[in-house]
């Protein structure tokens, strides 16, 4: 298959404890080693995390992109956006909806500056807009999605819904008519949830692989016991074929790899990039041990002090 659309792969979120002597060599810190220049040798694109929970500071926002342009000039972030504009307050205790959903003007303000501070560098891709499963297809949250898409309408915006009432013809008319990406993603299918799917309703077309822990996905103490998941090859074959129709029909596509324990994310996130490209790619040393299997696609990469700029396997046109 021949992918003749930009396709940029990476990981959500980069700043995970499991992951030192996993995906990073052992003793960053101690290195004076940032991960993202470490992480953008591999990818050409990452997922910011940390925005969900709060705002992104513009003074830290500035260091990342310091960070990755030192290593790779092609690197763009995506960012999601900040909780209080998708989620209720009390999303634990009580649905999600219109009705309770309470960002207030300071939350957008301080949410800007963020957001801003990395769209000035010229290095925000798309802006997720991420609500939860019980998010549901009804006209005061279509309304609320409309109003949301405008109060940020001069990023790209990339909307995320989990159950699948809004998996149909109007849903995709509607985010077409304002130019704004469906989100098609990979979750454990549990009751209504969402299936995977292949839409593209806008020029930036966005995948998310969250994993398929069905038996930790709703019931575990630990958060991040759910994305405890590695895909097999044939997952991946699957996802492989979804993402080549995806970007045919799309100017950039991002895969976005969230099934982060152990860096899992990582080792998926490099096979997809190996299958789309039909290439070897590099991989940390310490991944490679971790999880041999790698060595079919992937080579240790070399000291950080190499020059990478010709060893980014882009996969573009």
């Amino acid at each position: 298959m021949e992918i003749t659309h930009q396709i940029r792969i990476g990981t959500a979120g980069w700043s995970y404890k499991d992951w030192e002597g996993i995906f990073y060599p052992s003793g960053m810190q101690r290195n004076r080693l940032h991960p993202l220049e470490y992480l953008a040798r591999f990818f050409d694109t990452t997922e910011i995390n940390t925005s969900f929970y709060g705002p992104i500071k513009p003074e830290l926002a500035k260091v990342w992109c310091r960070k990755v342009a030192a290593v790779n000039p092609r690197f763009l972030f995506t960012a999601k956006l900040y909780r209080a504009f998708t989620h209720s307050p009390m999303a634990v205790m009580e649905p999600t909806s219109a009705a309770t959903i309470r960002p207030t003007d300071e939350d957008e303000l301080r949410t800007r500056e963020g957001l801003d501070a990395i769209a000035n560098e010229g290095r925000l891709g798309a802006l997720l807009i991420q609500f939860p499963v019980s998010f549901k297809n009804t006209p005061l949250n279509r309304e609320y999605i409309d109003r949301l898409v405008r109060q940020f309408m001069e990023y790209v915006c990339v909307v995320e819904v989990r159950d699948s009432s809004w998996n149909n013809a109007e849903t995709l008319a509607a985010f077409a008519e304002k130019n704004v990406s469906f989100c098609n993603i990979d979750q454990p299918l549990i009751g209504r949830s969402l299936a995977p799917t292949e839409h593209v309703t806008a020029p930036t077309a966005y995948v998310r692989l969250h994993g398929r822990n069905y038996d930790q996905w709703f019931d575990s103490d630990n958060r991040n016991d759910r994305y405890n998941y590695l895909y097999n090859q044939q997952e991946l074959s699957g996802w492989k074929e979804r993402i080549g129709r995806i970007a045919e029909s799309a100017e950039t596509t991002y895969v976005i790899t969230n099934n982060h324990f152990e860096s899992k994310a990582g080792v998926n996130a490099l096979e997809l990039k190996s299958m789309l490209s039909g290439k070897r790619v590099l991989a940390p040393p310490t991944l490679i041990k971790k999880y041999p299997e790698l060595r079919n696609i992937a080579d240790p990469a070399q000291d950080f002090g190499e020059d990478s700029s010709g060893s980014q396997m882009s996969l573009l046109a």
